[in-house]
Formats: structure tokens, sequence, C-alpha cells
């Protein structure tokens, strides 16, 4: 930028000479007015070396504020707003077998969150209705697919169940997975349900709030089974 204005402010001064040259007074004004306009537009626009812009594009999703400590994202930004899309959290991209926490970046919670109070809630126990796994296993089942008619179940198996629903606030921008494990020996059902999508609006980096609708819908799915929490709700 220095080399650029000192190479203006002398285009000027010869500029301002001209008539020395044998230009008129009209026509070294002219080109004057010219030189001037080019140089302030030079000037006023901002020079970002194509390193550094390529920099700027390359910085792999999951380093960035909007998706940090999450996998397998997407994000779609424009200069108010962020919206980043993850997928790599569910169980089976674990590769000890546990359901996945919760960031800061995303609306959710887990019984997994530990570290991060604000996105944990407690396991469930199942012995207020049975102390059979087997039979808890298909309560559990049932009560899933009747919170609402929109959930679709992904994956199920002896000991875990993977469900999907469409995002309830903000709406229509994707969906919730709902993820249990059954955990026999010790009575107990442990859960996720999480957002995929998280929008974040310009300048915070805390996403827009779900309204706790995925841990309403836990709690609709507790009730409907009478479980108890093993522990304080989370509010």
């Amino acid at each position: 930028m220095n080399s650029l204005l000192s190479a203006s402010l002398v285009l000027f001064c010869c500029l301002g000479s001209a008539s020395s040259f044998g230009l008129n007074t009209q026509t070294a004004d002219q080109n004057r007015r010219q030189a001037i306009a080019s140089i302030a537009a030079s000037i006023t626009t901002p020079i970002l070396p194509h390193s550094l812009a390529n920099a700027v594009q390359d910085i792999p999703t999951n380093q960035a504020a909007t998706s940090a400590g999450r996998r397998q994202c997407t994000t779609d930004t424009n200069p108010t707003r962020t919206i980043v899309e993850c997928t790599g959290e569910l169980r089976k991209f674990n590769a000890d077998g546990r359901l996945s926490s919760v960031s800061a970046t995303e609306n959710g919670v887990s019984t997994s969150a530990v570290k991060n109070p604000s996105r944990f809630s407690p396991p469930w126990t199942y012995l207020t209705e049975t102390s059979d796994a087997k039979v808890a296993w298909k309560s559990l089942v049932d009560a899933v697919r009747s919170v609402d008619d929109r959930v679709e179940i992904v994956e199920l198996t002896d000991e875990y169940l993977h469900a999907t629903i469409p995002t309830e606030f903000p709406q229509g921008v994707s969906y919730d997975d709902l993820e249990f494990l059954i955990r026999p020996e010790d009575n107990i059902v442990l859960y996720r349900s999480v957002s995929r999508t998280s929008v974040f609006v310009y300048p915070l980096t805390q996403p827009i709030s779900d309204k706790n609708s995925n841990l309403n819908r836990l709690e609709k799915i507790r009730d409907k089974l009478g479980w108890d929490i093993l522990g304080m709700r989370q509010t």
C-alpha cells in the first residue's frame, strides 16, 4: 500500500507540471482528475494477498468457531448469518461405541455431555416399569414412535435406536437425531437428542436456541414411559 501511494504521489506531481511538457491547462486538468479518480479507487479498494485469501477459504470447517467440537460439517455463510450442518457425531462413528457429547455450538442434550453441564441430562432408569430389559426396550421403542407422527426410525437393534425428526426450532432447517442405548447391567437407558443444524446470526457465536425442543421431546417420551431420571432434570 505504501509503494502504491508513493507512486501515486509521483504521478500526481508529474501531472501537476504537465504544462511544462507542452500540454495546455485544460488537458492537464482533465488528466489530473482522471488520475486522482484512479488513485482513489486503488487506495480505497481492500487489497488481500492471494495467499491469505486462499488461507481464509481453506480453513477446515471443524476448526471454525461455529463448528468447534463437531464432525463432518458443511457450512453455508453470508455477511449476516452462518448455517452449519454436521452428521458425523452419531454412535456409529465412535470407535468406543458410546453416544457422543454435545458441544456449545449445537442444540441438544446428551447423557455423555458430562463436561458441558448446559448440554448434560442424566440417564433414565426403567425399574419403575420393569426389571426386564427386553420389556423396557420395547416400551421405549413404542414411546419414540408415538411421540410425533414425523418420527422415522433409522436404525434399531436390541440395544440401540436411532431416529430422526424434523427440527422444531429454528423451523425448517434440518433434522434432529435421537439416539438411545440400553445398559441392562445397570438398568438404565442413555440418550442423545441433537439438532444437526445450527444457525448463527452475526456477531453471535452461540446458535439460535432450539427453545429446549430436544429436551422437551425427551421428557415427553419419559413421561409416556413413567420412568425415573437419575439426577436433576435439565431445564
